[in-house]
């Protein structure tokens, strides 16, 4: 049985263990990878199953294709695949299988997990999606005989038997099924404010009612620790309702404005031609992406891949679903027109510097306190600009020398009318 003082130890040990913990911030489940498995392979790794009888196992039928001319070479055939035949074909993807001493692992290029950093590469769900419905002799001629410039570098020392193609196109039909695996969730915040709130509980609690902890001192370390932290997570999560800072989704097509804007210095104007008269800034139809794709088929790093889905597009007439990345609420009015003509702003002072980025995201948090702060701070050019000559007495005084400058907020942009009516 468990003498009174080792009780007493274990109740003074919990609070100070549980307080270094909220302090350290650090805590989190963990991002290890995992490589899909199929049955019967457990524990989150394909495994070596040439030593094991599956003969018994359930056979799995290949996905459908379209009717195939058939030769004797087992690259024609509809075949019927067993578990352990699967399991193969994972392996080869994965480079766990070594055909002629060789590892090839396509996921080094090819993600197979969802990621926040671009990869020029087509992720290996995409593929498995684009050879779907063909079969295992047109995925040989990209892997043996690949016609891009990168593609040819990347797949030259690749030998592969049919057989071995087969396994991997299987395998690659059932990755349609699988799909990219998430990111586990990283929940450190939750998990500490809760740990805080025990925590906070458990001192309260104690100091009031129970008294059981020995060293009372203990309860004020805790309370001020635990209350502060709370109130912040609070504060700073209410804030950020309805806010998207850093929001960047993951878009159809793997467009870089590094490339377009920063590298061959195209203008915002030149596919965002609607800004300097609209409301909205305007998504570039696939006509305006064509007029250099016409020529431009192969990327310097991405290939072929990610242009051919503009020209599929342009030539099927199906738009780009592009996903919108900045926006506001429905009851707030803003204007590219009259930031960009009139004010004369630069696209960069809302969006950061695009030409720098290769996945665009949302630089700034676009609160009301944000926009304000700029019609109170940023001074005006209204020398050059006839827009501003309306305001006659502002202009009047800036000539007399009354005053050096106009701001937004001199001419009612801080009226809640002004963008909100």
């Amino acid at each position: 049985m468990m003498s009174k003082s080792s009780v007493g130890k274990i109740t003074y040990l919990f609070p100070v263990f549980c307080l270094l913990l909220i302090i350290s911030g650090s805590y989190s489940f963990g991002n290890s990878r995992e490589v899909i498995s199929l049955d019967p392979v457990t524990e989150g790794q394909a495994k070596d199953t040439s030593d094991k009888n599956l003969s018994d196992t359930t056979r799995v039928q290949a996905k459908s294709t379209p009717a195939q001319t058939v030769s004797d070479s087992v690259l024609y055939k509809n075949r019927i695949f067993k578990s352990e035949e699967l399991i193969r074909g994972e392996r080869l993807f994965y480079g766990l299988a070594y055909p002629k001493g060789e590892a090839i692992n396509c996921a080094t290029c090819h993600n197979t997990v969802v990621s926040d950093t671009i990869n020029w590469n087509p992720d290996a769900l995409e593929i498995s999606k684009k050879y779907l419905g063909k079969n295992a002799r047109d995925l040989s001629k990209v892997l043996l005989k690949p016609v891009g410039q990168k593609m040819m570098q990347v797949h030259k020392n690749f030998h592969l038997i049919p057989e071995d193609i087969v396994l991997i196109k299987a395998y690659m039909d059932k990755f349609v099924d699988i799909g990219l695996k998430p990111e586990k969730p990283v929940i450190t915040n939750l998990v500490l404010f809760i740990i805080a709130a025990i925590l906070l509980l458990f001192s309260i609690t104690d100091l009031i009612i129970t008294k059981k902890l020995e060293k009372r001192w203990i309860h004020f370390i805790i309370l001020p620790v635990t209350g502060a932290f709370i109130t912040y997570m609070l504060v700073i999560n209410a804030l950020s309702i309805g806010r998207s800072k850093d929001y960047s989704p993951v878009q159809p097509i793997k467009f870089s404005h590094a490339v377009h804007a920063g590298q061959n210095q195209t203008e915002c104007i030149y596919c965002h031609s609607s800004a300097p008269y609209s409301k909205i800034a305007g998504i570039p139809p696939e006509n305006v992406c064509m007029n250099c794709h016409l020529m431009v088929r192969n990327g310097t790093r991405s290939g072929a891949f990610e242009i051919s889905k503009i020209i599929y597009s342009y030539e099927n007439q199906k738009p780009i679903e592009w996903i919108k990345i900045h926006n506001l609420p429905d009851h707030v009015f803003f204007s590219h027109a009259q930031h960009v003509s009139a004010a004369g702003l630069d696209c960069k002072e809302c969006h950061g510097d695009v030409k720098k980025m290769d996945i665009v995201k949302q630089v700034s948090d676009l609160s009301m306190g944000w926009c304000i702060d700029c019609h109170r701070t940023r001074k005006l050019n209204v020398q050059s600009n006839q827009f501003y000559s309306q305001y006659r007495e502002l202009a009047e005084k800036v000539k007399k020398g009354q005053i050096d400058s106009i701001t937004e907020a001199m001419m009612g942009g801080k009226e809640c009318g002004k963008c909100h009516y």
